[in-house]
């Protein structure tokens, strides 16, 4: 399968460093060209985020960027689309969503989300939809679910 270009994805405050190192290792399977780590995410190196990503993170190009609002105005001013992965109002399923590159997938904190003023910013909301009794899937889950399904 040939790499999508210029696909990036912007990681919003995620909590657990095991769920980052599986975010490494996913975006390793997805050919992303650079994931941005935002706020309270850590950063390699870090034992427990390199045992879930089991080398992954140290081929995928990484920046911290301390606010996700300010990397977003930065990434739209250089034309590239940006794709937030949430439950609101305004998403549509993601099946219906057709991406266009360059692209950024925001994926963010495991209980609050994406915080109100990315999704505020962003060009289009998309959401996975939840059959059970649970309101989501873990973070690095859904990722996965939606990355490969931007990649298609």
């Amino acid at each position: 399968m040939q790499k999508p270009k210029q696909f990036y994805v912007v990681v919003d405050n995620i909590r657990s460093l095991e769920n980052v190192g599986s975010i490494f290792r996913t975006a390793d399977g997805l050919g992303v060209t650079k994931i941005f780590l935002c706020g309270i995410t850590a950063v390699p190196p870090n034992d427990k985020i390199t045992k879930t990503a089991l080398g992954a993170e140290k081929n995928i190009p990484f920046e911290y960027c301390k606010q996700t609002w300010r990397l977003i105005e930065k990434l739209k001013k250089s034309k590239i689309k940006i794709v937030t992965l949430e439950q609101s109002p305004k998403s549509i399923v993601y099946t219906k969503f057709n991406p266009t590159f360059p692209l950024a997938l925001v994926i963010g904190n495991e209980v609050k989300g994406v915080s109100k003023k990315v999704l505020e910013q962003s060009d289009i909301v998309i959401y996975l939809p939840m059959l059970g009794q649970k309101e989501s899937l873990n973070v690095s889950v859904a990722f996965g679910v939606a990355g490969y399904h931007i990649i298609k």
